[in-house]
């Protein structure tokens, strides 16, 4: 079991969707907007090495988590809110990448970053591409529970 506090990693998501979203819009360098982030905000309950590793890993990532995520997608990727995007980007990586999240932690987490940064139903359409993923991505794991 881990020693991160679930609200540290938390913070870490958080963080990486908003670091995601100023990539996407601006085109930023990952290392400088990582850099900013460190300066601009007190990370100090955050847990940095998710933080880091949603951050690079999304963008180092972005062909496999498109192609993952297009199959369940009603539009192009680059149609949707950006917030939307960034959010579905960071939880499809966290699916492909770190089955030791629970999908429901994933999901859960990805809900509530729509809830609280996208429009007003982005959490419902990021709840239902996500579930779909899960079914595709951790079908052992579900069928397990």
């Amino acid at each position: 079991m881990s020693d991160i506090k679930p609200s540290a990693r938390r913070k870490a998501r958080r963080f990486a969707m908003q670091g995601l979203y100023q990539w996407q819009m601006t085109g930023t360098p990952v290392l400088e907007i990582e850099k900013q982030f460190l300066e601009e905000n007190d990370m100090k309950k955050v847990d940095m090495i998710y933080f880091r590793e949603l951050l690079r890993g999304v963008t180092t990532s972005l062909d496999t988590i498109e192609e993952k995520l297009s199959k369940y997608l009603d539009r192009k990727l680059n149609e949707l809110d950006p917030v939307t995007e960034a959010i579905l980007r960071l939880s499809t990586f966290e699916l492909v990448q770190r089955i030791d999240i629970p999908y429901r932690v994933v999901i859960n987490e990805a809900i509530e970053l729509a809830k609280d940064f996208g429009s007003e139903d982005s959490h419902r359409y990021v709840n239902g591409i996500l579930d779909k993923l899960a079914q595709d991505l951790r079908s052992v794991e579900i069928k397990a529970r």
